[in-house]
């Protein structure tokens, strides 16, 4: 009996000290892994656009970052993260209710498809046919047409991972449809991560040989629409860049950047010489000048007042900055009202018009290849 107190009253000393260990020790760890497991939220409603219903979904990962994300158009509504405070703040230009952005004309955050950005003249060849497409953009074809991708009703479903919130979104675009040739069959995955990281990922097949160059249209301010970008630092990892035409459209050289307004490869502010650039940017830079699947980072974006940092890696040759030039002012939300230069975008893409230049990485897509691309938004503070 005398052995059986010693044994219990060592079980209950051993137990005191595992519990004051317990106290003491660092819980970092335990705290993340509790916030990556528990403290995500998500909502899922069903919205009018017009005569049909679109999905929407708000994924919020329990670390100060959210996001709204529409089943129509693939689009980011909404973009929540948080400064070196922690307040947390919508970045991202948006209209109030989802059913505006069925007249989108600016692209706010939405997937753009067949094909980003501009292809001279809407017409292209492929294996001796000549195919044209619908022309958006004065005499040009522009961001996959009059009714792209970002106009099109997605399926989507909601998925958790073990670290993240996954919204998984697929569509097949009918041989034809915007003049592409084709049946193209696309998912579109976007997935929150516990860690402040917002990854999307284009894959795309065909039973026609046909071009493709997904991207992501956000317009990005990370004031939260307190000021305009003009004061934003950006750093875009590219040596070259693609020169334009007055419309817009590449003129098939690379051009160095170094000794130019386009030399981003180390920090600068985006008002700083945005004044020798007529027009404002809106140019493809030059990450790497062929396809590979390595992800790299291509550019980061940072606001001293907020202390917010966004990173953006992408698996494309090259990454669009556009800084908002078309921004008129007629649109106004929550009384910001979006003026030129309020916010900018970072595309990451295949070269504008790459179907015409022989010397561009390829746009094509054949049949039993995959088309991958992934883009990746990374926000941190300092």
């Amino acid at each position: 009996m005398i052995n059986n107190k010693i044994t219990t009253i060592a079980r209950m000393l051993g137990l005191l000290t595992f519990i004051s260990w317990s106290c003491s020790a660092p819980k970092t760890e335990e705290k993340n892994m509790i916030q990556e497991t528990i403290n995500f939220k998500v909502k899922v409603q069903e919205v009018s656009v017009g005569d049909k219903k679109a999905k929407l979904f708000h994924l919020d990962n329990g670390n100060g970052m959210e996001v709204e994300i529409s089943s129509f158009g693939g689009i980011i509504s909404k973009l929540i993260v948080p400064d070196r405070n922690g307040k947390s703040e919508n970045i991202v230009l948006g209209y109030e209710n989802i059913a505006d952005y069925d007249n989108n004309d600016y692209y706010f955050g939405a997937a753009i498809g067949r094909f980003g950005n501009r292809i001279a003249q809407g017409t292209f060849e492929l294996d001796g046919n000549t195919y044209q497409l619908a022309t958006n953009d004065g005499e040009n074809h522009l961001h996959g047409g009059l009714a792209g991708f970002n106009r099109v009703f997605w399926d989507a479903e909601y998925e958790e991972g073990d670290e993240s919130m996954i919204v998984k979104m697929t569509y097949t675009s009918p041989d034809g449809e915007e003049g592409y040739p084709g049946n193209l069959k696309t998912t579109l995955t976007f997935e929150l991560t516990s860690d402040n990281k917002l990854l999307l990922e284009f894959a795309s097949e065909t039973d026609q040989p046909t071009i493709v160059n997904f991207t992501h249209h956000g317009y990005f301010n990370l004031s939260g629409m307190k000021e305009d970008i003009l004061g934003h630092e950006l750093t875009i990892h590219a040596p070259k860049y693609t020169p334009v035409d007055a419309e817009l459209i590449p003129t098939g050289e690379l051009k160095a950047v170094a000794g130019t307004p386009f030399d981003f490869t180390s920090p600068y502010l985006i008002g700083a010489r945005i004044g020798d650039v007529p027009g404002g940017y809106d140019h493809n830079f030059v990450v790497k000048e062929a396809h590979s699947e390595e992800l790299v980072k291509m550019a980061e974006l940072y606001h001293e007042s907020s202390g917010r940092l966004m990173e953006v890696h992408a698996d494309s040759p090259a990454v669009q900055f556009y800084s908002g030039n078309f921004l008129d002012g007629k649109v106004t939300i929550n009384g910001v009202n979006y003026k030129q230069y309020m916010a900018l975008c970072l595309e990451p893409q295949t070269f504008p018009n790459a179907p015409n230049e022989p010397s561009f990485p390829t746009a094509r897509l054949n049949p039993g290849e995959q088309y991958k691309h992934k883009i990746q938004y990374h926000f941190k503070v300092k």
